[in-house]
């Protein structure tokens, strides 16, 4: 991120910052996105898996995964995951978590969510959805909507660019059952 600067000098420690989130370990470096009020993230996040209803056989997509937050968490109940994110760092991190929480359930692709999923063709039962304040590309939701999950969870930080993907979704046949 050029907000952050392009060079990094770690002055003291190992350079990144490891957290307990809902019993599960997760290392986050400097570039890395991660939500950093835990108490209010373990609600989230315990909605959100709440909403997937993973009974242990279905493959997940995690897309726009950061660190691998709530694919690592997936994992734990469902067949397989797979985590989609852009960022580099954020990606090493992923691995490294799932590694430190002793999950082999899951992987991670490093790569812009719309082509991944469309060149790919990942096969996802359920897929969360955790983008950015600009929201999904249209070519992501194109390629969601030609996949078919059964579940999609949608968690956002910008209720305009959420209501605008939510709008194409169920103009394609999904059906809003909750919003919280």
């Amino acid at each position: 991120s050029a907000v952050l600067g392009f060079r990094e000098h770690v002055l003291y420690g190992p350079g990144y910052v490891d957290d307990l989130l809902m019993d599960t370990r997760f290392r986050i470096s400097s570039r890395s996105f991660y939500q950093v009020n835990s108490r209010q993230t373990e609600k989230l996040y315990g909605r959100v898996l709440a909403l997937a209803n993973l009974s242990g056989r279905e493959n997940v997509l995690d897309a726009y995964c950061g660190v691998g937050t709530i694919g690592t968490l997936a994992a734990k109940q469902a067949a397989h995951v797979t985590g989609v994110e852009f960022n580099a760092d954020a990606v090493k991190n992923a691995v490294t978590n799932a590694r430190l929480n002793g999950l082999s359930n899951i992987d991670f692709l490093r790569g812009d969510a719309s082509r991944v999923l469309a060149e790919k063709r990942l096969d996802a039962d359920v897929v969360f959805l955790d983008p950015p304040r600009a929201g999904c590309e249209r070519p992501f939701l194109e390629a969601l909507c030609a996949a078919r999950p059964q579940t999609v969870v949608y968690v956002s930080c910008c209720p305009e660019t959420q209501a605008r993907d939510v709008k194409l979704l169920t103009r394609r046949g999904y059906t809003l059952q909750s919003v919280q």
